[in-house]
């Protein structure tokens, strides 16, 4: 268990490891003795204030120890560490993770990982159930069934489906005269009763004509001119994509005949994310334009702390080929 108590020799070492700090540090000053801190039995570590401009906060750590029943301390490391209020830059944040909506523009390529939980494979064949199987004919809507005992089939007509039955016998029913606008139902719980299974109301209803008026075939061009021109293949981001929106996995195409050209963009980091589409633009999401794997993490380092490199405080200048009493020659020296 580490001693919480510096080593009383180790602690007053701190000339001895300012040495070392201002050999570390030169030609910049270091400052004043902060504390000395224990790391261990007979292990110390003293901090001195960082004097340079641009490392506020920080503090050099000089570490000192020495081996059991010794009075001499010896230099074990220096560094430089960062204090409880230094100046740090900002946490490295993945490029994925800095990503947001709104900052593609033209030109720029945003790779999908390849388990992207936004993606799924359109054809896997997976649920669908073999042909001609038990499964197929129970999962099948055109399946007969056996009517009730007390329902009997309409005379010439041989036992269907439910549901087609009921269409059968709405076919049946008389026609109620008007317009399906005059004789809409009025919302739940005014007391209006509904309508009578075969009317127009209710066939109308049923094929989604309930309402009064629908778009007209030139309210439909003049909002595709217009969704095209915001959103098509002439803009600048889709003669700039990889591939148009037609093959792309966040497209989301549209009902009815519109859907032959447009569709609705998914991806929310798409320059179009919840707007209609043409089928011709494209943007650098595309889901396949780039499938990055996950980058990979390097190993955590090894220090090894087995082999003691030696440090000079004094370095001896004597055996280079250079004198430092003697001038400087002109063209260098040999």
């Amino acid at each position: 268990m580490r001693s919480r108590t510096p080593d009383r020799l180790c602690a007053e070492a701190v000339d001895l490891a300012r040495v070392a700090a201002e050999e570390a540090a030169f030609p910049g000053p270091v400052g004043a003795h902060v504390s000395a801190v224990a790391d261990g039995d007979r292990v110390v570590t003293h901090f001195f204030e960082c004097a340079e401009p641009g490392y506020r906060g920080w503090r050099w750590a000089v570490t000192v120890a020495r081996a059991s029943r010794a009075k001499v301390v010896t230099l074990d490391e220096t560094g430089l560490l960062p204090g409880p209020e230094a100046l740090l830059a900002p946490e490295w944040v993945p490029w994925s993770e800095r990503l947001r909506p709104g900052d593609m523009g033209p030109g720029d390529l945003l790779p999908t990982e390849a388990d992207d939980l936004r993606l799924e494979p359109g054809f896997s064949g997976e649920d669908t159930p073999p042909p001609n199987s038990v499964l197929a004919e129970e999962t099948s809507p055109l399946r007969a069934v056996a009517p009730a005992a007390d329902t009997a089939p309409a005379a010439g007509r041989p036992a269907v489906a439910g549901e087609l039955a009921e269409r059968a016998d709405a076919e049946d029913a008389d026609l109620t005269a008007g317009s399906p606008a005059a004789s809409a139902p009025s919302a739940p719980g005014d007391g209006a009763e509904l309508p009578v299974t075969g009317s127009l109301p209710a066939v109308a209803d049923e094929l989604g004509l309930g309402r009064a008026r629908v778009l007209s075939r030139y309210g439909l061009h003049v909002a595709a001119d217009r969704w095209d021109e915001a959103y098509g293949a002439k803009t600048p981001m889709a003669q700039a994509a990889p591939a148009s929106c037609m093959t792309c996995g966040f497209l989301m195409p549209l009902a009815g005949s519109l859907r032959q050209a447009f569709g609705v963009c998914a991806n929310e980091f798409g320059p179009a994310d919840g707007r209609v589409v043409s089928l011709g633009y494209g943007c650098g999401g595309h889901s396949e334009a780039a499938v990055m794997p996950k980058p990979p993490r390097p190993a955590p380092p090894v220090i090894d702390e087995t082999v003691v490199d030696p440090l000079h405080l004094r370095p001896d200048h004597s055996g280079g080929s250079v004198e430092l009493d003697t001038p400087a020659e002109e063209l260098g020296h040999s």
